[in-house]
């Protein structure tokens, strides 16, 4: 496991080049310390404000078993990236419960891509340009050649894996 680590953190600071990984920034607008950029799961899992209601959720949360039956059969290497912000209330009930999803699913870690956001919901070295993040968190869901197959904003509309199901299901 912890060999995975070091090898997926090798990957993550090679992709972003010389970013800081887990970067830890004062938020003007907030008062508070954030995580700032691109993060690794054990790194926002360990942030102490986010820990605190992430554990309990995590441990909490069973996705639909049917929904989940159906959404095994449509995942093949789409890549999902989480942009949130430590300091936000629904990204601390919704990226827990999002992971566990994932981590049912089998999804690979190396197919997910986490980024914190400021209180601005901006980052850094322009890594969210482009992406049209409006509220956070965001789940965006592309496809193995990078074409974007839908999104879950702030809060799923139904549950987050029946979002997640009916992204997969306008795929196919």
């Amino acid at each position: 496991m912890k060999i995975l680590l070091s090898i997926t953190l090798i990957a993550i600071a090679m992709n972003v080049s010389a970013q800081e990984v887990n970067k830890k920034i004062h938020d003007q607008a907030r008062n508070k310390d954030v995580l700032i950029n691109v993060c690794t799961r054990e790194g926002i899992t360990s942030f102490p404000e986010f820990k605190e209601m992430y554990d309990p959720l995590y441990a909490a949360y069973v996705p639909d078993a049917a929904t989940m039956i159906e959404l095994k059969k449509l995942v093949k290497k789409e890549k999902i990236k989480i942009v949130f912000g430590t300091w936000c209330g629904d990204s601390k009930v919704n990226v827990p419960n999002f992971f566990k999803v994932l981590d049912n699913l089998q999804f690979k870690e190396k197919n997910v891509e986490i980024i914190a956001v400021d209180g601005a919901k901006k980052a850094e070295n322009g890594i969210i340009d482009g992406l049209n993040i409006q509220r956070v968190p965001t789940f965006i869901v592309f496809d193995k050649k990078g074409k974007e197959l839908g999104r879950i904003v702030e809060h799923p509309k139904t549950t987050l894996e029946g979002d997640l199901l009916a992204i997969y299901q306008k795929k196919s």
